[in-house]
């Protein structure tokens, strides 16, 4: 039995903040979990140094989902994200030495492969439509199979999501959150003109994405999704916030095009009503979000039973221990969609080592056993802790803006 004998919590800034839980065993194995949650990143760390780790020390590291029964339930107060990130950081650790011990990729753990390769998608973005398409066209001639179109709105100074940068994107960009001033009647006006252009210059052989971040009114939504439907996006992502989830039912009633929501759900529960109405097409749930790997096969074998794919969020705000973890759980769920990623900065790449690979559009996590990640732990410790925000919105008026 592979009892835990010590677990602690790293704190590092490549660029960005991550934070990463790192367990071991009495016979040296050790596991890794990623903890970030973007913006709250040291409430995550105390809730695990304070809360959690003292509850592990001597439990049997084989019994995942009884560790992960006992975080969850044994709590009074369930559930929110600092406490799911908390628990996903276990779970995914947990998962890392069951893998290491058994010597095998977790990914045959979780069944083996259902495919040979996940299909991913870029983010083309740019000031402006035609800098847009340009990223995109560099997208395509990298091989990817789909691309998500951010692109600045004429008349706003700034637009959430796209980045000056055409690979890497960090939003949490100052100590205070930055304030965005927002119109939708501009950008409602704007995204459908992106999209003709997009699948003039790109052609019909790419699936188009394409992110709304909550900004829009359920009839809102449903005017942009139909306005979008002579260009056939593959989906139409966080078109309203997601805690009316009865709010998608007004959507659905005008709009054909798919839609992608979850990036920020912590549990099944934020979901449950929009997977069994089938209000949704892709569940966006992530691993360190979500209650690790163990709660997210959850929600994936609710959503096939209604006819919904996985999508997982992939942004820079998830390290290279989660998107591992995600491309081995992509890889062996049967009703996977596509995998969002945006590329790490070199700095990460080289405080978190890995085996994932891309190619052809699709990546895949690798057969080192566990998730195939490491840290280095003397390069993090050369990148402090950085205090920073996501901005938020407001409208032309001044008013706070809700999304």
């Amino acid at each position: 039995m592979p009892t835990i004998k010590n677990a602690r919590v790293i704190v590092t800034s490549p660029g960005r903040n991550f934070v990463t839980l790192q367990i071991e065993t009495d016979d040296g194995v050790t596991g890794l979990g990623d903890a970030t949650l973007n913006g709250r990143e040291l409430s995550v760390v105390s809730y695990l140094t304070d809360h959690v780790i003292p509850c592990l020390i001597g439990r049997d590291a084989h019994r995942i989902e009884d560790i992960w029964q006992y975080l969850y339930k044994g709590a009074y107060w369930r559930r929110g994200p600092v406490t799911m990130s908390a628990i996903a950081a276990v779970d995914t650790a947990l998962w890392d030495i069951k893998g290491k011990i058994a010597g095998l990729p977790l990914y045959q753990l979780l069944g083996g492969a259902n495919r040979d390769g996940v299909m991913v998608y870029g983010h083309a973005n740019g000031a402006t439509i035609d800098e847009t398409i340009e990223a995109a066209l560099d997208y395509q001639r990298q091989g990817y199979k789909a691309i998500r179109l951010q692109s600045g709105v004429p008349g706003l100074a700034s637009t959430y999501g796209v980045s000056k940068d055409r690979y890497f994107y960090e939003p949490a960009d100052a100590d205070l959150p930055t304030e965005n001033l927002w119109s939708t009647e501009k950008y409602l006006r704007s995204v459908p003109e992106l999209f003709a252009k997009a699948r003039e210059a790109l052609g019909w052989d790419v699936h188009l994405l394409h992110d709304a971040h909550h900004r829009l009114t359920p009839i809102e939504a449903g005017r942009l999704g139909k306005d979008l439907e002579p260009y056939r996006p593959f989906w139409l992502e966080d078109a309203v916030p997601a805690e009316n989830q009865a709010s998608f039912r007004l959507i659905r009633q005008h709009t054909t095009t798919p839609l992608a929501v979850g990036e920020i759900f912590s549990s099944v529960w934020d979901a449950k009503q929009l997977i069994e109405e089938q209000l949704i097409d892709y569940i966006r749930a992530t691993v360190v979000h979500a209650g690790g790997i163990t709660h997210l096969r959850r929600i994936a074998s609710f959503a096939d039973l209604h006819n919904v794919r996985t999508g997982c969020h992939g942004a820079t705000d998830l390290s290279p221990v989660c998107m591992a973890a995600a491309l081995h759980f992509d890889l062996s769920v049967p009703n996977f969609g596509v995998q969002e990623y945006m590329r790490h900065t070199p700095e990460t790449d080289q405080v978190f080592p890995h085996a994932y690979t891309f190619a052809n559009g699709a990546m895949h996590p690798g057969d080192k056993p566990g998730l195939g990640v490491e840290i280095d732990e003397v390069l993090a410790a050369q990148y402090p802790y950085k205090r920073a925000y996501l901005p938020v919105n407001r409208l032309e008026d001044g008013t706070m803006f809700s999304w």
